[in-house]
């Protein structure tokens, strides 16, 4: 998963980033309303946390633009934000939840709680309700990211459990390397040229062949039931 951490207290923002990508998640930072704007219409991300206290205005700014982009390009309104502030009023959770933040807390709060939030968030984005994917004889759970295949436990990299879960989450449809990779690194990570295809490789060996299939020149793709 792909995230835009927008937070003007340092600690608070190296906290989530470290705990993040222990997750294998990609995380990104800013701390200013103007970059936060310039970073959702250059990327592509899969849920925003959102403090409201910004450096150059409020986030509120930044919510109320996502909401109003147009479909179909950069940035995606229906980007799942979580709004995270010490402004702890009954008032402002309502006023920021109608202006259409998906989920809010306030500080300070857990940073398990949060992402168990994030996790909700993001199986809600892409239409489900379970907390396990099943396709064919995989389990996967994002939760502890684990998988198994015929009820036997199956060890993935983290990269390699990134490459996975975004290729079943959207399932049947094609993803290509660069939508992968902007999923999986964040702006300072290096990235190989042949990463994503190398991560293809290996999870092939260990999954067997028919479970990600290639459409030469587009990208990967999972089918409905993997074999």
């Amino acid at each position: 998963m792909r995230v835009l951490v927008v937070e003007d207290d340092k600690g608070i923002a190296a906290g989530l980033e470290v705990h993040m990508r222990q997750l294998g998640w990609a995380v990104d930072i800013t701390d200013h309303v103007e970059l936060a704007w310039t970073a959702l219409r250059a990327e592509p991300f899969d849920m925003v946390l959102l403090d409201l206290g910004l450096k150059g205005g409020d986030g509120s700014e930044v919510l109320g633009k996502l909401r109003r982009a147009v479909p179909g390009g950069l940035p995606d309104p229906a980007t799942p934000v979580l709004v995270m502030t010490a402004r702890d009023h009954v008032a402002s959770r309502i006023e920021f939840l109608d202006m259409g933040a998906d989920d809010y807390v306030t500080k300070p709060f857990d940073a398990n709680e949060l992402t168990a939030r994030m996790r909700a968030l993001r199986r809600r984005s892409v239409g489900r309700a379970a907390p396990l994917l099943r396709c064919g004889e995989l389990e996967i759970n994002p939760a502890n990211r684990t998988v198994t295949r015929a009820g036997e436990p199956v060890e993935l990299s983290a990269r390699q459990f990134g490459v996975l879960l975004a290729l079943v989450e959207v399932r049947p449809r094609v993803l290509s390397r660069s939508q992968i990779e902007a999923k999986l690194y964040s702006w300072d990570q290096a990235l190989d040229s042949n990463a994503v295809e190398v991560h293809v490789h290996n999870l092939r060996k260990k999954l067997g062949e028919g479970v990600i299939r290639t459409m030469r020149g587009v990208g990967y793709f999972v089918p409905e039931e993997a074999a």
